[in-house]
């Protein structure tokens, strides 16, 4: 379960191999010119928006986009090693294919993390994020997300590089988590 607390979420900014549609994993891929460029948008965004945290993953892509959004806002900067992206072993660099969808029903590649631990250790990240003062954004990885986007009910959307998206707990004795992009790219 996610606490129950409000939150914003932030996939990092773009990287060359995003724009290939590689897999990154653990391989610490910088930011390329257009990546930098949507954090500084992301980052005008989440000015007025009250975060009181930002937590972000210790991978560069996630901290730089941390850094340059907490520019403008001042705020604690946490790290949680949690919240890195899936290990993918072998199979980090390559194009999506037939392997991830085998990876996620359990044949996990060599020097991988299998992944229903990933989706344990990204949950555990998210929640350990949420303990701290809030709201928090969080500045993480598409598949750091997978948890959030399984247990709020999301589907198999994908995240688009550095969109913030704000998460409302249910109220009212509603079920549902309110989920609203704040911008569009």
């Amino acid at each position: 379960m996610i606490r129950p607390v409000s939150f914003f979420y932030l996939r990092h900014g773009e990287t060359d191999w995003n724009a290939e549609g590689r897999f990154q994993g653990r391989t610490d891929v910088p930011l390329n010119a257009r990546g930098l460029a949507q954090a500084r948008s992301a980052r005008n965004l989440l000015a007025g928006a009250g975060i009181a945290t930002i937590c972000c993953s210790p991978q560069l892509r996630a901290r730089t986009t941390a850094e340059i959004v907490n520019e403008v806002l001042g705020l604690p900067l946490v790290v949680i090693d949690d919240l890195a992206e899936c290990s993918l072993g072998v199979r980090e660099g390559q194009l999506k294919a037939e392997w991830y969808l085998e990876w996620k029903r359990g044949r996990t590649p060599e020097g991988a993390e299998a992944y229903a631990d990933f989706l344990v250790r990204a949950l555990r990240g998210i929640n350990k994020a949420l303990e701290q003062d809030g709201p928090v954004l969080i500045v993480a990885h598409g598949g750091t997300y997978i948890p959030v986007r399984d247990h709020l009910g999301l589907g198999e959307t994908e995240l688009q590089n550095c969109m913030p998206v704000r998460h409302d707990p249910p109220v009212d004795g509603s079920r549902s988590w309110q989920v609203v992009p704040l911008g569009t790219r």
